[in-house]
């Protein structure tokens, strides 16, 4: 009869653990990675680059040239273009000259204005440069990337959660987020946008069990005012 009491207290004390595990099961985390929209600066023209003034890291404010292009030959042009703008409206005044004509000088006056002014860019946002891509002296071409500029002050990640999950979410919902690499410090977030259709994990859905795998794209933005988030890092949430 001794034999069985320590028996029956393990039996006790076995059940009491399976009972507490099935009651405090960790909320599962739902992974993140956090994400930045990005501009990137691109040249209009075929022109050597005179300077590139922010690097790497530099906050930009909008409004601001921070890549000048070298546009002697379009200045050269563009005086021309205005000076025989000017005489063909003393031409056209005495009879001398079209009004159709007149129109195309017109034109070529403000197309060449218009180039110049391309020269100059300017900064779309108020925010940090990612990348730099090309130095001064180097020649661009239309479309070839300078600069990547990004606003770091507004962060978000997408999350993806099964369809029970997203039924309780709405948008506008603060939610909590962990930073694993940050000694689990946690941050607070804003749910945004949630996607209208599921995606399926695999993409070929068949029974039942794959239809369960069915989730939701979770849009959460961050408030980055302290510049504690970068974008790359992860993050982690419940709901």
């Amino acid at each position: 009869m001794k034999k069985k009491v320590p028996l029956i207290f393990l039996i006790v004390a076995l059940v009491g653990v399976i009972i507490w595990r099935t009651t405090h099961r960790q909320k599962f985390l739902y992974a993140g990675t956090v994400e930045a929209t990005e501009v990137d600066i691109s040249s209009r023209l075929a022109a050597p680059l005179l300077s590139v003034l922010p690097q790497e890291g530099d906050p930009v404010v909008q409004g601001t040239v921070i890549v000048r292009l070298d546009g002697a030959d379009l200045k050269l042009a563009a005086d021309q273009a205005e000076r025989d703008y000017n005489r063909g409206v003393s031409l056209n005044k005495n009879g001398s000259l079209p009004n159709e004509v007149l129109e195309r000088l017109r034109f070529r006056r403000d197309d060449t204005a218009l180039r110049l002014t391309w020269c100059s860019l300017e900064s779309p946002l108020d925010g940090t440069v990612l990348r730099r891509y090309r130095e001064p002296g180097e020649w661009v071409v239309p479309g070839q990337k300078i600069l990547s500029l990004a606003n770091l002050n507004d962060l978000y990640a997408y999350v993806y959660v099964p369809a029970p999950v997203m039924e309780k979410l709405k948008v506008n919902q603060e939610v909590s987020a962990l930073l694993p690499l940050s000694d689990g410090r946690r941050l607070k977030g804003k749910i945004v946008h949630i996607r209208d259709e599921a995606e399926f994990t695999p993409k070929n859905v068949q029974t039942r069990t794959e239809r369960e795998r069915l989730v939701f794209g979770i849009k959460i933005a961050f408030d980055n005012k302290d510049g504690l988030l970068k974008p790359g890092m992860s993050v982690e949430l419940t709901f």
